[in-house]
């Protein structure tokens, strides 16, 4: 078999995993700044997503805000007109009352 594997007289055994482990608690270091790392990116990815949202919903209640005032100041012209048109309609019929009196009296005449 060559010896391999095998002790010599007088040979302590290394410790068990002592060249893993000094390999594997390097790598976990290397792993666990890796996790962080990409626990702080993802933490500043979901504020930059937080942030736009922020905005664009500003940017959705100003745009809305800005309409809605739109939509009132319409409202109340529309209100106003009508407040000058239902006058003006009682005074139309009114006149086609008296166009009508005034084509009976022209035909009696």
């Amino acid at each position: 078999d060559g010896g391999v594997g095998k002790m010599m007289p007088g040979e302590t055994p290394p410790p068990a995993g002592t060249a893993a482990a000094g390999g594997a608690c390097a790598n976990c270091g290397i792993l666990q700044q890796n996790i962080n790392e990409y626990i702080a990116a993802l933490i500043a990815l979901k504020q930059k997503m937080i942030d736009g949202d922020i905005c664009i919903f500003g940017n959705f209640f100003f745009y809305c805000t800005s309409h809605f005032r739109e939509i009132s100041a319409l409202r109340c012209q529309v209100e106003k007109m009508l407040q000058k048109i239902l006058p003006l309609e009682k005074y139309q019929e009114e006149l086609g009352s008296l166009k009508a009196e005034l084509e009976e009296k022209k035909v009696r005449l």
